[in-house]
């Protein structure tokens, strides 16, 4: 499978709530602000960003859905949004990536618009200041 690199989100966590469950599954929602930049796209992440992650009993499962928006501009020049909603795995097993994710993304971008309906996938990898996320699409 080919794969071609939309994009990457830097991705700033600026604050997480905790629900500890010593019964079960225990949730974290982290909020969280950046950027994006990439051949297709450049803009920044608007505020009210929430990755929700449900953690089991034992750390596993480790699931994770972040929902967002980009405000910037697509690659003709013209001012668009995109809206993202991010669903995936934690996967120890995993040795380039923290996580993989199935991105569903809608766009007002007519230069994108192919986001709307293409199979996307995105992979998390560790940073300083939070975490990027690389969006691909199968080619």
């Amino acid at each position: 499978m080919k794969l071609e690199e939309l994009f990457t989100v830097h991705v700033n966590i600026e604050k997480s709530l905790d629900l500890q469950n010593s019964e079960g599954d225990s949730v974290v929602m982290i909020t969280f602000t950046g950027s994006a930049i990439g051949k297709y796209f450049e803009g920044i992440v608007l505020g009210g960003g929430v990755d929700t992650q449900i953690i089991g009993k034992n750390g596993d499962p480790h699931t994770l859905s972040a929902r967002y928006m980009l405000q910037g501009t697509d690659n003709t020049g013209h001012s668009c949004k995109i809206y993202i909603e991010n669903n995936g795995n934690i996967d120890k097993a995993l040795k380039t990536a923290l996580f993989r994710t199935s991105p569903k993304m809608i766009t007002n971008s007519e230069a994108l618009s192919f986001l709307n309906s293409v199979t996307l996938i995105g992979e998390g990898h560790s940073t300083e200041s939070g975490v990027d996320i690389k969006i691909y699409r199968e080619l």
